[in-house]
């Protein structure tokens, strides 16, 4: 059973997993995401439910405990300037070139309690961080300097603006701050620009719109908030953009297993600027591509060390120039793919 992970989840059937649609939006089954399909099939050469032999065209990272070196990374973000910030279990965010060459780095005010297991960049620059274990989202500017008034939470509870562990933040389009836990109550809480407490939906549980460890959350320009529902393995999609109590959930789809269009833990989410989404499984030890709708397009990954392999990866980046890096965290490194 993974970290996080409610064993009362673990023993439901595929069955009730199936890949279902739920009032969902236009754009969705529009031809522009036939286009966005059609787009992958032809520029790489992939079938439906394809699984290739994707050869990364670098690996970096080393373990170790020194400065630029690794100690089972699980989180990761890509910054405006490419830069990859990541953090490891002793808590230590380090920045490097999309080249893999280390910048700077610094480590979390607390780790006696746990370490965070999610980064990503706000609309201002500023790093994210998710203080899994201390109840919080914490606020650094890009070269490592924390901005305590910002701090979001810091209190164990079931309350409004309360957390059990963090798993992962994401700012929108409005500015706003969703931000996911489990424990406890396993869902998401939404905040103003300045931090202030806005709605929170969700609770513990398989049914649509429950959760079990909500690990990664992504927006995307259609005020979609896409999350990586990992231990009930399957993607939620919800609309947050209006302002209802309980934003509607529009998409649901996955389920358990190890076969194309199946997941396993997905811990991952990243949209391609094709407009296809990207899931890391940290089960499968691999990565795949959906189009929006849950159709699996492309996979590849297997267990084990070699170039092309992964072991129990966490994140998924992607830079600018269209270079995916994918967080191979029980190998203690990164390995990039160009996409382009």
């Amino acid at each position: 059973m993974k970290p996080g992970c409610s064993s009362s989840n673990i023993g439901i059937t595929a069955g009730e997993f199936r890949p279902t649609r739920l009032n969902r939006r236009e754009f969705l089954v529009s031809s522009s995401a036939a286009v966005w399909a059609g787009t992958v099939l032809a520029g790489s050469g992939c079938t439906t439910r394809r699984s290739t032999d994707k050869i990364p065209d670098l690996i970096w990272g080393r373990r170790g405990f020194s400065e630029g070196r690794l100690q089972k990374p699980r989180a990761m973000a890509i910054s405006d300037q490419d830069e990859v910030y990541l953090v490891d279990i002793l808590g230590r965010i380090q920045v490097y070139t999309h080249e893999g060459e280390f910048l700077r780095g610094w480590r979390t005010p607390m780790i006696a309690q746990g370490k965070p297991t999610g980064l990503a960049i706000g609309q201002d620059g500023s790093l994210l961080v998710p203080d899994t274990h201390y109840y919080r989202v914490l606020f650094y500017s890009s070269d490592g300097v924390l901005d305590e008034s910002r701090t979001i939470g810091g209190i164990n509870g079931d309350g409004p603006g309360e957390f059990h562990f963090v798993t992962d933040v994401v700012q929108d389009a409005r500015g706003h701050f969703l931000v996911g836990q489990y424990g406890q109550i396993d869902r998401i809480q939404e905040f103003s620009p300045s931090g202030e407490f806005i709605r929170m939906w969700g609770t513990q549980g398989s049914e649509f719109g429950e959760f079990s460890r909500p690990q990664s959350l992504i927006v995307d320009g259609s005020g979609l908030l896409w999350v990586a529902d990992a231990c009930n393995h399957r993607i939620q999609v919800f609309d947050v953009s209006g302002a209802e109590l309980q934003p509607e959930l529009v998409d649901c789809w996955g389920k358990p297993g190890s076969l194309s269009g199946q997941l396993q833990y997905p811990y991952g989410l990243i949209f391609d600027h094709d407009g296809t989404l990207l899931v890391v499984e940290n089960g499968n030890h691999r990565v795949q591509r959906f189009d929006r709708s849950g159709r699996p397009l492309e996979m590849w990954g297997t267990v084990g060390k070699d170039p092309g392999q992964f072991l129990k990866p966490w994140a998924l980046g992607l830079d600018s120039q269209r270079r995916l890096q994918v967080l191979d965290t029980q190998n203690h490194r990164v390995q990039r793919f160009d996409l382009g």
